[in-house]
């Protein structure tokens, strides 16, 4: 009899003739999660994933790693069996009592992913649902019992275990392709990058900065958002991109109002030749509807206007309590919080358009050397590079 982890997936087992490639890019990402806990094997079984180690399994770092794999439902630590039912009994009720379960009712559940084997689920239940009644004198309860004992039966083997553990769900990050994220210190754009991760995107992050006009503390602090999202896509490039100069050159060009659009339409260009540097395909915002200024639908409009790729937005209809309640559920509220100078700050006005329109902003642009700002800008980013574990 062997301890391992069984993995189960949902959303990945709906892709019909995709899913062997959805099912083969949660098991590697799934190696690269555990890579440092060296399991013996991962491998793909009929409708899950096991997961073996020669020896005892590390499974409080095993837990902490696959509730942040995307892609898996849940997941348990199991024991190996034979398809041997008189082996399986005995074996469950030895873990049982060698553990020291304590339990006044119980239940057992089997699921044949095997439809082969000789028996049915009812006789398995039954066998070895009698078997420990028998050995034990605890009573069945099928409704609400103090201990479910889940039996799987597979092709060539069985597992068995008491408990499980809720993954993340979603789709594994990679098999959606890339996109570049554009990220400030604030509590919105991580919580965005967290959820195209969720659907299956690798993220390249993209965060624009003032300095020296202003300090540095809101690089250090996307530095550490980025280094905690990176555990859940387990490799992330950031790009750092120097912004100031051109928020002066726009702020002594174009009057006040339409300052914080054309900033806007600038960090859209100079993120989409990043992408186009990095083979992604969309870029992500953490813009929501009427949160601030530039966010009305006239302005994201206008905003929108320069983008040759397309811009996704996964908050677009959230509120800002929605927004609070993930951003503390993923664990980056208290990095985000942190006082800084984000770059949106540096030559502000106190009243911005909320209704600009595109043909204003392509007139303020034409005496502005747009396309020699994106290249000074992508040239002189920072590039650096994270990974987890």
């Amino acid at each position: 009899m062997e301890r391992c982890v069984i993995v189960h997936y949902h959303e990945v087992a709906l892709k019909r003739g995709n899913r062997p490639r959805f099912v083969a890019k949660l098991v590697d990402n799934i190696r690269t999660a555990i890579r440092d806990l060296n399991p013996r094997d991962v491998r793909a079984l009929m409708g899950r994933i096991g997961i073996f180690w020669d020896g005892e399994i590390p499974w409080e770092m095993v837990r902490e790693r696959l509730k942040r794999v995307f892609g898996v439902s849940y997941f348990c630590p199991a024991y190996r069996s034979s398809h041997s039912v008189e082996e399986m009994k005995e074996a469950i009720l030895g873990v049982i009592e060698r553990e020291g379960r304590v339990f006044d009712s119980f239940a057992v559940k089997t699921r044949r992913s095997f439809k082969d084997f000789p028996l049915t689920s009812v006789d398995v239940n039954t066998i070895v649902g009698g078997h420990i009644k028998a050995r034990t004198g605890k009573r069945v309860d099928l409704k609400a019992p103090d201990l479910l004992v889940t039996i799987e039966i597979v092709p060539r083997e069985a597992f068995f275990y008491f408990e499980r553990e809720e993954g993340p769900g979603g789709l594994p990050v990679g098999i959606s392709g890339r996109v570049c994220t554009l990220i400030s210190g604030g509590i919105d754009s991580p919580v965005a990058a967290y959820r195209m991760m969720k659907r299956g995107c690798e993220v390249v992050f993209v965060h624009f900065h003032s300095y020296p006009y202003l300090d540095k503390t809101t690089q250090e602090k996307v530095i550490t958002l980025v280094r905690h999202l990176t555990r859940y896509q387990f490799s992330s490039t950031l790009y750092l991109v120097p912004f100031g100069e051109i928020q002066r050159e726009i702020s002594v060009s174009v009057e006040p109002s339409y300052r914080v659009v054309l900033y806007r339409r600038m960090m859209i260009r100079i993120a989409e030749r990043i992408a186009e540097k990095e083979r992604a395909r969309a870029l992500v915002t953490g813009e929501s509807i009427g949160q601030v200024a530039s966010q009305t639908l006239e302005n994201i409009y206008t905003i929108n206007d320069v983008a040759r790729m397309p811009v996704l937005r996964p908050l677009i209809g959230m509120d800002k309590d929605e927004i609070i309640a993930q951003a503390k559920e993923i664990g980056t509220f208290e990095t985000s919080i942190i006082p800084d100078q984000d770059c949106c700050q540096l030559f502000i006005p106190r009243h911005p358009a909320t209704k600009a329109r595109v043909e204003d902003l392509v007139t303020k642009e034409r005496d502005l050397d747009i396309e020699g700002w994106v290249e000074r800008a992508v040239a002189g980013a920072e590039v650096r590079s994270f990974s987890y574990p």
